[in-house]
């Protein structure tokens, strides 16, 4: 029978400790990813801006996905993705920014759903915008943020988090009743 030994880790030193500021540099990038993106898509549903259908158009889109009041449904969407993405950019109410991004993308999956995983009809870029945007809401903006500057939201909670994802889980699935 043979025996295995470990060598002993020697003790981390300061230069082995993660860095706070490579957490913040990369919840930076993923805010600014995840927000401009989700904000260009909502200027594309408000403005029609980047080649986008406008109110009207993305309206059409969604009463054809059973949704009444097309227009109107646009106008949320538009406002949920744009407001929440720039929210995001900015670390401005992180929570409730990431919520309204993970809520809109409940309802576009629940549309593309059956189309498969991979494009183009199926759900993996929105799966992953809604992920990162829930990452987002649990963990916090990071330091470089807005919310730094609000008081309640300076040390950020897992509890506001998780508030948030559930505001946002109920938001969609009384959207998703609407449209029946």
């Amino acid at each position: 029978m043979t025996s295995t030994s470990r060598t002993p880790t020697p003790p981390a030193t300061a230069r082995d400790a993660p860095s706070p500021g490579a957490y913040d540099v990369g919840l930076l990038l993923l805010r600014l990813a995840v927000g401009l993106t989700m904000a260009g898509h909502g200027a594309q549903k408000l403005f029609g801006w980047f080649d986008g259908p406008g109110i009207h158009g993305t309206g059409q889109f969604f009463e054809l996905s059973g949704y009444p009041h097309g227009d109107a449904m646009a106008l949320l969407a538009g406002l949920s993705e744009t407001l929440g993405g720039l929210g995001l950019v900015l670390g401005l109410l992180t929570p409730l920014a990431g919520a309204a991004i993970v809520g809109t993308m409940i309802n576009v999956i629940a549309v593309k759903w059956g189309g498969g995983f991979f494009g183009p009809r199926g759900i993996e870029f929105e799966l992953l915008l809604m992920v990162s945007a829930a990452t987002l809401t649990l963990t916090g903006p990071g330091r470089y943020a807005l919310d730094h500057f609000i008081p309640v939201l300076r040390a950020h909670r897992l509890v506001y988090g998780a508030l948030a994802i559930v505001l946002a889980a109920v938001a969609a699935a009384v959207v998703l009743l609407i449209r029946g």
